[in-house]
């Protein structure tokens, strides 16, 4: 395991559950819903404009007499900007979220071994971070390019955006790099020969 410290526990939403106090024929209800004060240290940590909501609903169960289950909800709204136009995009998430800690998850050795489909096992650790996990569900569905309204795709897939009510360029157009795409299928076609020249 890395030593390097985990920057999502820069936010901490909840204490680590410590798994030698947990009751193995128990189901433990989890509610996590940070205040306006955490949602803007979240919002900070994820780099993204606001945290407007959020709500991480789950269950943590056992499964077996060692390993854990841990399935929830995470409900989300977020602003970022946009990817084009640096205006403020709202994005309503609504996650499901499943986590299994394992106790004798096999530790990977050497380069050549194959790494497992299912990334929702973990090992199990002496703590469970509930803080962590949503945090972490959280920061990987955020849209990762954002896009406002006005930065419309045209036709063709190109992303575009003008002032409102000013026309797209037009294919037409001359294209900044056409005149150094056709020197580029000159240099490899090489010089032509005239009918003149000799074999």
């Amino acid at each position: 395991m890395s030593n390097h410290p985990n920057p999502l526990r820069q936010v901490r939403l909840t204490d680590p559950l410590r798994v030698s106090r947990l009751t193995a024929r128990k189901t433990y209800p989890i509610t996590l819903a940070p205040d306006a004060a955490q949602r803007a240290q979240i919002a900070e940590l994820l780099q993204i404009e606001a945290l407007r909501k959020f709500r991480f609903d789950a269950e943590l169960r056992p499964l077996g007499r060692t390993d854990w289950d841990l399935q929830g909800k995470l409900g989300a709204t977020v602003v970022q900007l946009c990817a084009v136009t640096l205006a403020p995009v709202t994005t309503r998430i609504d996650e499901a979220v499943l986590r299994r800690f394992l106790a004798d998850l096999p530790d990977p050795e050497g380069l050549e071994v194959e790494m497992p489909e299912d990334d929702t096992c973990e090992q199990l650790g002496a703590e469970i971070d509930i803080s962590d996990i949503a945090i972490e569900a959280l920061s990987l569905a955020l849209p990762a390019f954002p896009r406002a309204p006005e930065a419309e795709l045209s036709p063709n897939g190109v992303l575009q955006y003008g002032p409102p009510g000013a026309a797209p360029l037009a294919e037409s157009r001359p294209k900044p790099f056409a005149g150094l795409a056709i020197l580029k299928g000159k240099l490899e076609q090489g010089p032509k020969r005239s009918s003149g020249d000799e074999e």
